[in-house]
């Protein structure tokens, strides 16, 4: 198969990738995994947060929330409105990657304010509490399978369960083997995720430094509260823990941050007793027993910004990768932007009326 391009990874980032330039372009999108989105994107906490993630997460997060309400998928809404609670002092926003944007206010609230929205939490232990008004839930799924549809309705090739492609540079293009035969095609897209510095060197090219960190995620059972489900997010400001309702369930985790290899992530015995150690100091609530737990990988670059654009040492390797476990809430805008450097076009006003500058993203930051 000919195409022009091939956007190697099919986690949320690759495909709405792939949703947008198919109208354009002709598109392959290669997964080695059994199916679409199965490992990052399936382990996403589904959390819309405009003021986290530090000064160049937070344009492309604010961009996306048009696309993100607007969204339907065939049953109902991909995004629901939740408050979130950070809980911290003033002087720790900054330095842990909250921003105060003009259109991300952060409301400070008392003690005793906080409890009347998060009920179990301890009074004595919170020394700062601010409410983010519009942040919400986003139903991965959902939003993952729009995207996919849009591909496939503009005539998008989705291969999955292709194995570990091999890659070869030919001429001005690119060629790739996989179980399924052979790709060739003009443009190489590495949306590999935890793999994109594997992928790069596979391919010739140099790799950027990024470096998977793993973090757990414990399910336990529902607070028999009246009205749980409806409350906050509470997310520490110094990055220890956050926790809130999802799916009629507890969701905790500590947080962590241990780097990896590039892996199908478990959790750690040690990291689960944390996240209940954590949450239990700050609550007024003993986790009975734990429903489930899981772990994922988040790939940042060294200065934490995503890495958008095209590779200084391969003008047809094109970056997509280190969007550091934000892939999810900033997707619409993330596509957009890779898909108008992709396409030589300027980047979309409803881009830039956030603040979404593409120089902030470009790979050659960090090639040395």
């Amino acid at each position: 198969m000919r195409v022009d391009v091939a956007i190697v990874g099919g986690g949320i980032a690759g495909v709405a990738l792939a949703a947008r330039l198919t109208p354009h372009l002709k598109v392959a999108l290669v997964e080695r995994e059994p199916a679409l989105g199965s490992m990052t994107t399936a382990r996403s906490a589904a959390m819309f947060l405009p003021s986290y993630g530090g000064p160049d997460v937070g344009p492309l997060t604010r961009a996306s929330r048009a696309f993100l309400t607007a969204a339907l998928d065939p049953i109902g809404v991909i995004f629901q409105p939740r408050q979130a609670l950070h809980v911290g002092r003033l002087p720790h926003l900054a330095p842990f990657g909250l921003t105060q944007a003009a259109d991300v206010p952060l409301e400070a609230l008392s003690p005793r304010q906080a409890v009347n929205l998060f009920p179990i939490l301890r009074e004595d232990v919170i020394d700062g509490a601010w409410l983010e008004a519009e942040a919400g839930d986003i139903d991965v799924a959902a939003l993952l399978d729009l995207f996919r549809r849009m591909a496939l309705e503009a005539g998008a090739h989705l291969m999955v369960d292709t194995g570990e492609p091999g890659i070869e540079r030919r001429g001005d293009g690119w060629r790739l083997a996989g179980a399924h035969g052979t790709l060739e095609a003009r443009i190489l897209v590495n949306a590999a995720g935890p793999w994109a510095d594997a992928l790069a060197e596979a391919a010739g090219v140099a790799a950027l430094g990024l470096t998977p960190l793993r973090r757990t995620v414990v399910l336990a059972p529902p607070v028999a509260r009246e009205g749980f489900s409806a409350w906050p997010i509470v997310k520490d400001v110094r990055e220890r823990f956050y926790f809130r309702p999802y799916h009629g369930a507890l969701l905790i985790t500590p947080a962590d941050a241990q780097p990896s290899r590039p892996c199908d992530a478990a959790p750690e015995k040690v990291d689960i007793a944390r996240a209940i150690l954590r949450f239990e100091t700050m609550c007024d609530h003993r986790v009975a027993r734990v429903e489930r737990s899981w772990a994922g990988l988040r790939t940042f670059a060294r200065d934490r910004a995503p890495v958008i654009g095209w590779a200084p040492d391969a003008p047809s390797f094109f970056w997509l990768a280190g969007l550091g476990g934000f892939g999810v809430q900033t997707s619409p805008a993330v596509s957009q932007l890779a898909a108008s450097l992709i396409l030589g076009e300027e980047t979309p006003a409803e881009l830039t009326a956030h603040g979404v500058d593409p120089r902030r993203y470009a790979p050659a930051r960090l090639a040395s």
